[in-house]
């Protein structure tokens, strides 16, 4: 069993940032992957980022590329959300979820957080 909880979500005005945390416990930090997802009003839960146990591979989505970064501290078994350049398209419920494989898709993650609120204002 992998246990995550997310804190860091807020309201937040457009072109702002935000940075999120999961924290994990229960299983070796190292032996899993975690990914981010989100959930906006209306729309399925979508990939955003995700990073390996080691940190030696993360996978994008396209959406994420080039104003979100994932980092993880180890010894914390935390990972981090950075989001920078906030658009009120990004407004959703972010999950934080761990499984066994480097996976954008939703699926292959069997542990999930509860989720914060990002609200983005314009």
């Amino acid at each position: 069993q992998v246990q995550l909880v997310e804190s860091g979500g807020g309201l937040v005005q457009a072109g702002g940032s935000l940075r999120l945390s999961c924290a994990t416990s229960g299983r070796t930090f190292s032996t899993y992957v975690v990914g981010w997802f989100r959930q906006a009003p209306g729309k399925e839960r979508e990939f955003v980022v995700a990073i390996s146990g080691s940190g030696g591979s993360i996978s994008y989505a396209n959406s994420a590329k080039g104003r979100f970064t994932i980092s993880s501290d180890n010894a914390k078994s935390t990972v981090y959300l950075q989001m920078n350049s906030l658009k009120p398209e990004d407004t959703a419920v972010y999950y934080c979820a761990a499984g066994y494989l480097m996976s954008q898709d939703q699926r292959h993650y069997t542990y999930w957080g509860q989720g914060t609120q990002v609200t983005v204002s314009s």
